[in-house]
């Protein structure tokens, strides 16, 4: 199984930037550490090209984020300041699920440790998020008559409001998320199906919601490859999160995803989305759980 990482280029972040972005790099070693890992390849992925980026982003926009021309607003909405190392850690996450989906298509699943930056619209970023990785993926594979539908099942504890703007109007792309009700973005976006959850929905109306959304999605749509945002920030040790889902639960829910996509024979490209709780092994314990659901996937489908 192919394993693509951009944690390198973090350390050009101001070091009070850089909680945010430590798990990706912890949970790398783990993986690298990992008995279970021993025959997976952890990859640095190109960085995605200019042209890429504008299949989704205005190319103003991304002009702009490479030149380092963004306004301050525009800075604070990203919550990163920018930096030649946030722009090259951002194309290279991009070009992580571009890969990570590419292999999809060849061995069944392939993961992004880094990705699921939903929050991004064509022409401006938001909450941690600069370029929209999924949908600039999709977009490359859709460009070279790869596939045709692509399902994003985003299953952050925030709407992925920057794919929903992308999705809804394009009959190709069903943007899925569910989310807490109460959770930034306050200002929700529309998408094709979407299932807020009030706070504190804990395992059990949690998994009952996401099959009933799996069930809804078999009924309107047929992807031909699935890009899977498997947040960590649902979790009820999560500081941000606002939702009482325990590790045992968000195990339950990557099952739920890949029955889902082995019932369909369906290609998944993971990325590992948010995740704030203040003890990062917490974050890394899902995210490692994850990934190993994964690897099992790709065992079974190989």
């Amino acid at each position: 199984m192919k394993i693509f990482y951009s944690d390198t280029f973090e350390l050009s972040l101001p070091e009070k930037h850089r909680f945010p972005m430590a798990k990706y790099r912890r949970l790398r070693h783990r993986i690298a550490d990992a008995s279970e890992f021993q025959l997976a390849e952890l990859l640095v992925p190109t960085g995605a090209t200019d042209e890429q980026l504008a299949l989704v982003h205005d190319p103003e926009y991304v002009a702009r984020v490479i030149q380092g021309e963004l306004t301050d607003l525009e800075i604070r909405r990203i919550g990163f300041p920018w930096s030649p190392g946030l722009m090259e850690r951002s194309r290279r996450s991009v070009g992580a699920s571009i890969e990570a989906a590419q292999r999809a298509l060849q061995e069944s699943v392939s993961v992004n440790l880094a990705g699921g930056t939903h929050h991004a619209f064509p022409d401006a970023g938001q909450g941690y998020c600069v370029f929209n990785d999924a949908a600039v993926a999709a977009r490359v594979l859709q460009q070279a008559n790869r596939v045709k539908n692509v399902l994003f099942i985003d299953l952050d504890v925030h709407q992925g409001n920057g794919t929903a703007a992308i999705a809804r109007p394009d009959p190709t792309l069903f943007s899925f998320s569910m989310h807490c009700e109460k959770n930034f973005p306050f200002r929700k976006t529309q998408g094709d199906l979407d299932v807020s959850l009030p706070p504190d929905t804990g395992d059990d109306d949690f998994l009952r919601a996401l099959l009933m959304g799996l069930e809804t999605i078999e009924q309107q749509f047929e992807p031909d490859l699935v890009f899977y945002l498997a947040g960590a920030d649902p979790y009820e040790g999560d500081r941000l999160g606002q939702l009482q889902v325990s590790k045992t639960g968000l195990s339950q829910r990557d099952e739920i995803v890949f029955q889902y996509c082995t019932r369909h024979q369906l290609p998944i490209a993971v990325a590992m989305a948010g995740g704030y709780a203040p003890n990062i092994d917490d974050i890394v314990d899902i995210h490692f759980a994850t990934v190993c659901r994964a690897l099992q996937h790709h065992q079974m489908t190989a």
